[in-house]
């Protein structure tokens, strides 16, 4: 479920906007707004202008923490600013030579990067820069040229010059190579290169012997200049060891004053004329069941003022979603995020996912003995290293052992446990009808869904004209009872009724739009260009109706993985032998590793795609923001 918000305004003086946020952000959990953008009727509203004072330390303080491998104490500290700035400052002055001399490291790496970037291309050239760099009467250009106009030059315009030009490296863009020219053809020649976008590359005298040669002595250098910084590292780590608890516990106080300063970016302040005092403003969300907690401390707390506001359609923002589920449904809250928080005013589908998601599986991957690999393997994985997505497999395996039972499988094996339902390869078609039967109630779920979100958004086109809608949701019961009817060999109902129940609901949904404007009287009912409106909303009527045939049938899938199973461990029960009755345990093991381990991960992929394109594109939009209060910094 979505948990209820509450708009609420923290006025006081200026002067105790530091221990406001120190107290009350720190205690509730609070989602911050901009003050000036949601207040901005409000005259005389200024934004704060201050630079944080905590910048400088706490730069220090960040790059004494990652010298650590651990960047929380073991045992927190309570500490003053003063105390945990001395222990900072003192701890980077005691680290000043090493500084530096990591510093110098640092630039000489970057030159030699510098030099061994500008070197590479020309590697293939067998003779010494410091020669070619000496010449006085021939002239020589290092450089680059696109790939295309190296074609073009090679083409038309080498044979003319009197130049030579060795080719050394190239990629798809880009040819590196250097050319010769006497002196006297220099002008001439620098000219046509420059015409073709030649780009020089300048070579200084650091480069000594080939360019292969001087490439591999950058190699030795940089590892030379590795080694040196790595020693470094080690040596500022090993001097900061002893007092690694005291420094992790004052960066951690300073960052709690820098980020506690730095709310003063959504914050707004303003003046009360009658005495000219600066006061500040805060604007966020917090939740309905803290409200009354906060109002109790900060009625009690002189100067400071909390006002609340109940009615939400007022407020600019849209409130923060903050999800609240059972323990043992949160995990499916991942599948949520991944499409989208649900908006304030929308249903939370964990719940329906939870149960949809691992009914769907088990039905789809039912076997007892594969099924509680699973169950099993995911709560290990998930108590150990508490992952979502293991939760989810081992609910996923729970389900598959419960269908597992129903179809008499265990490991493949179909003669050991009676069924309790049926086997799906001896009742294929039975599996198939019944995987369409539940799909389609699945969607009529989905399509209530759909209108209790409209009920809950106050939007009438949602609820009675929509595709999903009160019209939707009537067309599609009324095609599947004379689905039924048909079927089962009964007649169909009288013209009359067809006509109520499938023509109705077909021209509300056809002209929900002009329905919708003329519910909620508006001005215009039908848009300007009506021919192309009644043109746009037949095809759209067509590919609707088409759309109820497609997601019924797209359920199919549920049986016929339901029935694949079963095949691919026929085929591994063959391979091994299981007919004869002495199956080969080492291909009964392997083939039942094989089928899970590809077969789960399709299984699993695609019920998500039933969940995200059959079920949520009927109801959920997924728009909604996270709620992120200040206090989980």
């Amino acid at each position: 479920m979505i948990e209820k918000m509450r708009f609420i305004t923290i006025t006081g003086p200026k002067a105790e906007f530091d221990r406001v946020v120190g107290v009350y952000l720190n205690k509730y959990e609070i989602h911050l707004e901009n003050a000036l953008s949601e207040l901005s009727s409000v005259q005389d509203l200024k934004p704060f202008v201050e630079t944080n004072p905590y910048k400088d330390v706490y730069s220090k303080a960040l790059e004494l923490a990652e010298r650590f491998d651990k960047k929380q104490p073991a045992k927190a500290i309570n500490m003053t600013l003063s105390e945990a700035s001395t222990i900072i400052l003192s701890a980077s002055r005691e680290m000043e030579d090493l500084t530096s001399q990591k510093k110098k490291l640092g630039v000489e790496r970057e030159h030699l990067l510098e030099l061994q970037k500008r070197i590479e291309p020309f590697r293939p050239l067998d003779y010494e820069i410091d020669k070619i760099l000496a010449f006085k009467f021939i002239k020589y250009r290092f450089g680059r040229i696109s790939t295309e106009y190296y074609t073009k030059f090679s083409k038309f315009v080498y044979e003319s010059l009197t130049t030579m030009f060795i080719e050394c490296g190239k990629d798809t863009d880009y040819v590196w190579g250097v050319y010769f020219v006497p002196e006297a053809e220099a002008e001439k020649t620098d000219t046509i290169f420059s015409s073709l976008h030649f780009e020089n590359i300048s070579l200084t005298s650091e480069y000594e012997g080939t360019p292969e040669q001087v490439y591999n002595s950058i190699i030795k250098k940089l590892e030379d200049n590795q080694k040196a910084i790595d020693s470094l590292n080690e040596e500022m780590k090993n001097r900061l060891s002893s007092r690694s608890e005291q420094i992790l516990n004052a960066y951690e106080t300073i960052c709690v004053y820098s980020n506690n300063f730095d709310v003063r970016k959504v914050a707004a302040c303003t003046t009360v004329s009658k005495r000219n005092a600066f006061y500040f403003i805060l604007c966020g969300w917090i939740a309905e069941d803290s409200i009354e907690e906060l109002l109790r401390d900060i009625d009690k707390d002189k100067n400071i003022y909390c006002m609340t506001e109940k009615d939400i359609s007022n407020i600019k923002t849209k409130p923060p979603t903050k999800l609240r589920n059972l323990k043992i449904f949160r995990p499916f809250e991942m599948f949520i995020k991944m499409y989208g928080l649900p908006a304030y005013n929308e249903i939370d589908p964990t719940f329906f996912v939870a149960i949809t998601y691992s009914i769907i599986f088990g039905i789809m991957f039912g076997d007892v003995g594969q099924g509680l690999c699973l169950a099993i393997g995911g709560c290990l994985l998930y108590y150990f290293k508490k992952i979502p997505l293991a939760a989810i497999i081992a609910t996923a395996g729970i389900f598959s052992t419960i269908m597992g039972f129903m179809y008499g499988s265990i490991f493949g094996f179909e003669d050991i446990l009676p069924h309790i339902w049926l086997n799906p390869m001896e009742n294929v078609m039975t599996v198939l009808l019944i995987a369409v039967a539940f799909g389609s109630g699945l969607i009529i779920i989905a399509m209530v869904i759909n209108i209790i979100n409209g009920i809950k958004m106050k939007d009438v086109e949602k609820i009675f004209f929509d595709t999903n809608g009160v019209a939707g949701l009537v067309f599609y019961v009324m095609v599947l009872v004379c689905v039924v009817l048909v079927a089962t060999g009964n007649p169909m109902p009288a013209g009359i009724v067809l006509l109520v129940f499938l023509g109705i609901p077909l021209i509300l949904i056809f002209l929900r739009e002009p329905l919708s404007h003329l519910v909620e009287k508006k001005a215009e009912i039908l848009p300007e260009q009506k021919g192309m409106f009644f043109l746009e909303s037949f095809f759209e009527l067509f590919e609707i109706v088409l759309s109820y045939l497609t997601n019924s049938i797209s359920f199919l899938r549920v049986g016929a993985f339901a029935i694949s199973h079963a095949a691919m461990m026929g085929v591994v029960m063959l391979f091994a032998g299981a007919h004869s009755g002495n199956p080969n345990i080492l291909v009964v093991i392997i083939g039942n590793i094989f089928v899970a381990g590809m077969e789960g991960l399709i299984v699993g992929i695609q019920v998500l795609r039933l969940e995200y394109y059959e079920m949520f594109s009927r109801f959920y939009s997924g728009t909604g923001k996270g709620f992120k209060p200040y206090k989980s910094k």
